[in-house]
């Protein structure tokens, strides 16, 4: 869809005054978080998924279930447990019988992966042949079973939990999972009065409930409107320095990244980099992108598709404070 400079300033405006509502809707539950908040309603713009970590009890699951409330989307949940199937996300075939018994043919019976909105529930408590099991739905927004291609709903999200993995019970994500994500989402505990607003706001008879204030339809419409948003050859440039720069087998990658990371970035991440810099313009009302706003998600986009290796354990660095420097040492380009 081609856009104009009034369409387009218009099309904001109006995903602002959306996505301002479905904030509303959830500070009626959710105390606090509003950083987390931001981000994840930028991945759904910018049309990724995201994976939210942290210890139990920080409101990681309430989050998603409440902006499935929100958003009239179909939503689903799935508890991953040491023993669920891959089967019992994608679907499985069953066989079917006719009236009389006289014809048997299999049936594709789709699994709950078959939505809108997908809660992947502490997804790092399986085991890697099951976590694989979402890679093809996460990518390809489509499921394949029996030599068979099933497409996904649109729009399509997948908001997955985890526990860090410190933790007994918890697996790795592998990297090809962790680089489907397109945020790696950290929670912190709340401040102290918004621990006392928690206590206050749980612990009695009264019950908020949101309402519903967005529907598919018009969430596929402003992820083409974020798509359409210009961006300037510098800020393109600025992302793919990131991304390239992130690499400690790259010629342009500074001393700190050569010692402290085994590997960086893919390409996935400039991309990321960019959708999530139009997501955070759009959100504020904008149609001019800024470096700025690539900054804003650098942790999110970058934390997951790093890895530190033993000199950076030695040196008590993890890749957060990696990415903070790297965003000191990467120059905002002149063209």
């Amino acid at each position: 869809m081609a856009y104009d400079d009034k369409n387009l300033l218009n099309d904001i405006a109006e995903l602002r005054q959306g996505f301002d509502a479905v904030k509303q809707e959830l500070a009626k539950v959710i105390v606090g978080q509003e950083d987390v908040i931001d981000k994840v309603l930028s991945a759904m713009l910018a049309g990724g998924h995201c994976l939210l970590l942290g210890v139990p009890g920080l409101a990681k699951t309430l989050l998603v279930s409440t902006l499935g409330q929100v958003l009239d989307l179909d939503f689903k949940r799935i508890q991953f447990t040491p023993d669920l199937m891959p089967s019992d996300i994608t679907g499985t075939e069953i066989l079917d019988e006719a009236a009389g018994g006289l014809k048997r043919e299999l049936r594709f019976v789709k699994g709950p992966v078959f939505t809108n909105l997908l809660l992947a529930d502490e997804i790092n408590r399986t085991p890697p042949k099951t976590q694989a099991a979402m890679l093809e739905a996460m990518q390809e927004r489509c499921v394949t079973n029996g030599g068979k291609r099933y497409e996904l709903p649109s729009p399509f999200f997948v908001l997955a939990t985890q526990n860090p993995i410190e933790q007994e019970g918890t697996y790795p994500l592998p990297e090809a999972q962790l680089d489907r994500f397109m945020f790696l989402v950290k929670l912190d505990y709340p401040q102290r009065d918004q621990e006392i607003q928690i206590l206050s706001q749980t612990t009695g008879h009264t019950v908020c409930t949101p309402d519903k204030v967005l529907n598919g339809e018009a969430l596929l419409r402003f992820q083409n409107v974020v798509r359409a948003i210009p961006v300037s050859r510098h800020v393109v440039s600025y992302c793919a320095d990131l991304a390239r720069m992130s690499r400690p087998e790259s010629s342009e990658a500074p001393d700190f990244i050569r010692k402290n990371l085994s590997y960086g970035a893919g390409p996935r991440a400039g991309q990321y980099l960019m959708l999530a810099a139009k997501a955070a313009a759009a959100l504020d009302g904008r149609v001019n992108v800024c470096c700025e706003d690539v900054r804003k998600s650098a942790h999110e986009v970058l934390r997951h598709r790093m890895a530190c290796n033993f000199h950076a354990a030695g040196e008590n660095l993890n890749t957060d404070a990696i990415i903070d420097m790297l965003l000191q040492a990467v120059p905002e380009p002149k063209n």
